[in-house]
């Protein structure tokens, strides 16, 4: 097909895309002014119209990041830059088809990532799916999560949540532009992973996001990763600490180069990881305008009442960062204890200890201190704040869904099991045999997973031939369990998740 026939046009301008087995491909494209210079630490500005043919064909550069510590999560070299702010798009025809969209916030514990990564980007979704697939940029760390507003006295107005006004930007530019691409601007589901999946619990308790989508996908991820204002100030103290810089700075500070961004972030991230054994400084807060509140607290109360969501996780989510802690397995009882009463102070953390001791004998796993602190840092990050929202939702007479990923993975004699992230291969079809395996057992589960997210972006309901019905979660805690034979189970591991009944957690706790 010549370059001729690959051309969208948007409210911006046109752009020439190209065209590969089948579908149309637009990489790099602007949906918000570059955030740098004036725009830097501010919400993002429209992006300026172009005249003429603006080409499509190469991805952006992607939000300025350091390598995850531990080299376990390893992400392929992209060019980086603070100009960030761009969108990717798959479609089958640039038609007036209204197909389904689907729009993907990559996770990286808010501080890594891109929407150019090799697994979200063959197209085999979009293709098998006859769906509209989007992938997003957003800003990271210090350049989109870093409150300077309350410490530069409002002479830097950064709220902290700049990365998810970020998403909410690029959500409308797809509402505003999509049918030109052949997508179908009142049917758009976000779906996202991790921080990606925790960025869309928040959104859906976020005021600049109402109404913008009307069905959520949030994979290990939910609505209770926020700082509060105080804990967010502290910690921009910390990384100007690092700098030898104070709120009074400004000039400074708005001069610094990327390099020495990052070169902050990734000390202060190096003392947060000895310290408080924290994956990133940075992360969304409750700021009051931005946030008003905690986000599980307004979805309580009915912001996202129109929202229709699969939320799930995986069984062992933390075995992948376990793995990146030196000594980690070892770890013995009273440093387990330890630990817990660190993120559970003043909580009977001997009692849950137990509780979670007996739940993994009854797996037929190991008890031993490291995999009662796997499963128990798995179900406080993860699946409680999961559980949480799900009923949130369903107080409000939404109907959601719930699953929960068990296909283990056979890497590293299976000492990951089925950690974080593992899902994602499956649902864009492009998983790695070294880490999700490979034969029919593996085809089988990943068409089953494509043919419920495809039919819930069609209709709002997962159910489908390959998975069967899929009821909603409901007053008895119907799950959808995802293994080599997918099945519905009413409250599956109901002895961890009462393990919870009893303690007074708000479940919002740093990555």
């Amino acid at each position: 097909m010549s370059s001729s026939e690959v051309i969208a046009v948007t409210k911006a301008g046109k752009l020439e895309g190209t065209y590969d087995d089948g579908l149309y491909i637009f990489r790099g494209v602007p949906y918000a002014a570059p955030p740098v210079g004036k725009f830097r630490w501010l919400p993002p500005q429209p992006s300026e119209p172009w005249k003429g043919m603006r080409p499509a064909k190469q991805f952006g550069p992607i939000a300025p990041q350091n390598p995850m510590p531990g080299g376990i999560i390893i992400h392929e070299p992209q060019p980086q830059d603070e100009d960030c702010l761009y969108l990717n798009i798959w479609t089958k025809g640039l038609d007036d088809a209204r197909r389904p969209v689907m729009l993907w916030i990559h996770g990286g514990a808010f501080i890594i990532g891109s929407g150019s990564e090799a697994m979200y980007t063959g197209g085999k979704l979009a293709s098998y799916g006859d769906i509209v697939l989007v992938t997003i940029n957003y800003r990271l760390g210090a350049c989109g999560f870093m409150n300077l507003d309350v410490i530069t006295g409002g002479k830097i107005p950064a709220s902290g949540n700049e990365g998810l006004l970020d998403q909410v930007a690029a959500i409308k530019w797809v509402h505003d532009n999509i049918s030109g691409f052949g997508g179908d601007p009142d049917n758009i589901t976000v779906f996202g992973e991790s921080a990606g999946g925790m960025s869309i619990g928040t959104l859906m308790s976020m005021p600049a996001a109402k109404n913008k989508f009307p069905k959520a996908i949030l994979e290990s991820g939910a609505a209770n990763t926020v700082s509060n204002l105080d804990e967010a100030v502290k910690m921009s103290e910390k990384y100007l600490e690092v700098l030898g810089l104070t709120g009074s700075d400004v000039e400074t500070l708005k001069a610094l180069t990327t390099k020495q961004l990052m070169d902050a972030q990734q000390r202060l991230g190096d003392i947060m990881r000895e310290t408080e054994h924290m994956v990133t400084p940075f992360q969304p807060l409750v700021d009051g305008r931005v946030i008003p509140e905690r986000p599980i607290e307004a979805i309580r109360k009915g912001s996202a009442k129109n929202v229709t969501a699969i939320i799930g996780t995986n069984l062992e989510e933390w075995t992948l960062f376990a793995i990146m802690e030196p000594g980690f397995k070892d770890i013995g009882e009273d440093a387990m204890l330890d630990r817990l009463s660190g993120m559970l102070p003043g909580e009977p953390v001997k009692r849950l200890a137990d509780d979670y001791r007996n739940a993994l004998v009854k797996r037929g796993k190991s008890p031993s201190p490291a995999d009662i602190l796997t499963a128990i840092q798995t179900d406080i990050m993860f699946r409680m704040p999961a559980i949480s929202l799900v009923e949130a939702q369903r107080d409000n007479g939404q109907k959601n869904y719930s699953y929960l990923f068990t296909w283990k993975s056979p890497a590293m004699g299976g000492v990951f099991g089925a950690c974080h992230a593992l899902e994602i291969g499956f649902v864009f079809g492009e998983q790695d045999p070294m880490l999700g395996g490979k034969g029919p057992d593996v085809d089988k589960l990943s068409r089953c997973m494509q043919d419920a997210w495809l039919a819930f972006a069609r209709a709002g309901d997962p159910s489908c031939e390959s998975i069967g019905k899929w009821p909603v979660y409901g007053e008895k805690r119907i799950t959808m369990i995802l293994d080599k034979e997918c099945r519905v189970e009413a409250a599956p591991y109901e002895g961890e998740r009462n393990a919870w009944a009893k303690i007074n957690t708000v479940f919002t706790k740093p990555i």
